[in-house]
């Protein structure tokens, strides 16, 4: 009973940890909590499998330089903006309302964006036009990532 107990508490622990976060400044001022993902584990899963994402929450995928980046909504399950961003954090490319899909989805119907940039702000569909995204634009976030 001890082991169950301990295993239990183990396994809620992690579960309710605090995801490593940064706030996104969108070009109108509104903050966006973006989840990191800096590690190539983190960029598969990316938004996989969530169910909801209120508009002031996000992804921020980080990379280590600057690069052509192609992302595959597979499993993703919420329409979603992605915002493809250079290392001066400039907007290079918007990719709005990309379809959800299902585990069920045939790849060959799997939604895809492709941009160039060292970062990628996954965003809620409708966020990034609502709140002034667009290429040539600045967002603000910390560099400095744990």
């Amino acid at each position: 009973m001890k082991r169950f107990v301990w295993i239990f508490l183990a396994v809620l622990s992690c579960a309710c940890a605090p995801k490593n976060t940064v706030t996104v400044t969108l070009p109108d001022g509104f903050a966006v909590a973006a989840q990191l993902a800096v590690t190539p584990k983190e960029h598969e899963k990316g938004l996989m499998f969530v169910t909801e994402l209120p508009e002031n929450e996000g992804m921020l995928f980080v990379f280590d330089s600057e690069d052509e980046l192609l992302f595959w909504m597979k499993n993703t399950l919420i329409d979603l903006d992605m915002v493809f961003i250079g290392a001066d954090k400039t907007v290079t490319s918007v990719a709005n309302e990309m379809p959800h899909s299902y585990t069920y989805t045939p790849d060959n119907e799997v939604a895809y964006a492709q941009g160039y940039g060292q970062y990628v702000l996954e965003l809620a569909a409708k966020t990034a036009k609502k709140h002034g995204i667009k290429k040539g634009v600045k967002l603000q976030f910390p560099t400095e990532f744990k």
